[in-house]
């Protein structure tokens, strides 16, 4: 018992109190920062801004206790906004806020089931595909404060640019970001320059959030409406954050607990339905954001999401009043930071398949604006590209006896269903003169049901023909496959099987 209360101390000193300063400073720039996306995204939703913001307030408090990935942002996203336009224009923003509870649901079960290990199916060029795209989505998402506008507004773009990559060599021990963001915020408030400001974007709320239960009626019918659009969000949530997950475990050198970051995401997502807000995931840009200011452990997701709060209901007037260009200078940062620049002298050394698949998830992702499609067609050509090679490395050879009446077959390697065509392709069907044929598999595996399919589909036909057909070499695994699926012979030993 002493042990456990040891360990929970530590836990707590570990997430909670260590760089208690840095992980201050990292979580208020990541608020500043969340304050135009969150009201992005409710416009995007068709819903009002307070719904975006309190969805990030709350998400990102919940996440903090509840996540199994450390210093990962998680609020209000435009991947689950997207989703949600048509639920709100169709039946009204209280369904939204059912469907984000039922999508919470969803998304525990999902982490019940372990549903996050289908992330080792998710190839490395998947996920460097998905990082650059999103780096590219970051940048063109700040191309609308950057047309039209004022020539200061560039001037002021390129002036948080430079303190953020200069300050540091000053010192470390605050943000740059956030140096940024409040040096050009004195500065346009002070000299009365004009330019766009967070203000503009929309509406700060000034109320704390109430707990409120959906107004729909509790019925199947409302369930109908609601099931396809959260179990949408809780997939495109749930893979989003796990890709996420996996960039930052990179940045920081450190394993998350991806099961618990699937409950912990449904747990927020649940609570969040009851504020009235809408759903969320984890966040690529506000994560970068917050590594890159030092914040590493919980308290600095926490701080984000309670900074956010005081922000909107306690200051803000003021930052109302903070410039739109100090953000996108911040925003376009991160762009630059999360684009993973080494990709382009892969070109040259990694396989044309590796590039394949990260340039089209790259493009997917880029001309749908949608996520999830961008990893499907990536995973989906890693698949194919795999397969392709491992069906490459199938081999067979044959013998004829001296006397011609014996034809021995002897098979190498994978066979599966991507496979079976050359194995089929090279047998010799209506031989004259050949009356007993021998298919040695010693050094072959058999994978699935097509490779059952398949042997049947030989033995069958050369039996047909007259001829004696004996098959050796199977493997425990093999033979256990084709006892089980294979139509030919059962049981199999009676083919004369010798185990192998």
């Amino acid at each position: 018992m002493a042990d456990v209360r040891m360990s929970f101390a530590s836990n707590i000193r570990r997430d909670w109190l260590t760089n208690p300063r840095v992980e201050f400073l990292s979580g208020l720039m990541v608020a500043l920062a969340l304050i135009p996306e969150a009201i992005g995204f409710s416009i995007v939703a068709g819903v009002d801004p307070s719904v975006g913001l309190y969805a990030s307030f709350s998400i990102a408090c919940i996440i903090a206790v509840t996540g199994g990935r450390p210093g990962m942002i998680s609020a209000a996203t435009a991947s689950v906004a997207v989703l949600v336009g048509p639920l709100v224009r169709a039946h009204g923003v209280d369904y939204l806020f059912a469907a984000t509870v039922l999508m919470g649901i969803f998304q525990v079960i999902a982490g019940l089931l372990r549903l996050n290990l289908l992330m080792r199916f998710v190839s490395r060029s998947v996920i460097t595909g998905f990082v650059n795209a999103l780096a590219i989505l970051i940048f063109m998402a700040q191309l609308p404060q950057l047309t039209h506008v004022a020539p200061i507004t560039y001037v002021l773009v390129a002036a948080t640019l430079a303190i953020i990559y200069l300050f540091p060599r000053l010192t470390k021990a605050v943000p740059a970001p956030l140096v940024a963001v409040v040096a050009l915020s004195v500065f346009t408030i002070a000299s009365g320059t004009h330019v766009n400001t967070v203000g503009d974007m929309g509406h700060l709320p000034s109320a704390l959030p109430q707990i409120r239960v959906p107004h729909v009626p509790f019925t199947w019918e409302t369930l109908r409406i609601i099931a396809p659009y959260s179990l949408a969000m809780a997939a495109v949530g749930l893979l989003e954050t796990m890709l996420t997950a996996a960039i930052v475990d990179d940045m920081t050198e450190t394993r998350s607990d991806k099961r618990r970051e699937c409950m912990g995401q449904g747990i927020a997502n649940f609570f969040t339905g009851f504020i009235g807000a809408m759903g969320g995931c984890a966040m690529i840009g506000q994560s970068v954001i917050n590594i890159s200011s030092g914040g590493r452990r919980r308290a600095s997701t926490f701080i984000a999401g309670i900074m956010l709060l005081v922000l909107m209901v306690v200051l803000g007037p003021w930052v109302a009043r903070v410039p739109m260009p100090a953000l996108v200078g911040v925003m376009i940062f991160v762009s630059i930071s999360t684009f993973r620049w080494k990709s382009f002298a892969e070109l040259r050394h990694f396989p044309w398949q590796s590039t394949a698949v990260m340039l089209a998830t790259v493009v997917t992702v880029v001309w749908t604006g949608n996520l999830s499609i961008g990893v499907l067609v990536g995973v989906l050509l890693s698949g194919i590209f795999f397969a392709g090679k491992v069906r490459r490395m199938v081999d067979m050879t044959t013998a004829l006896s001296e006397d011609g009446r014996e034809r021995i077959y002897r098979v190498t390697g994978q066979i599966f269903f991507a496979s079976v065509d050359r194995i089929v392709e090279d047998i010799i069907f209506r031989e004259d003169g050949v009356e007993r044929v021998v298919i040695d598999l010693t050094d072959a595996h058999f994978w699935d049901v097509s490779a059952t399919g398949a042997l049947d589909k030989i033995v069958l036909r050369l039996r047909a023909e007259g001829k004696t057909v004996e098959v050796i070499g199977l493997n425990q695994a093999s033979a256990t496959l084709v006892d089980k699926f294979g139509e030919h012979d059962k049981p199999f030993a009676s083919l004369g099987v010798v185990g192998h």
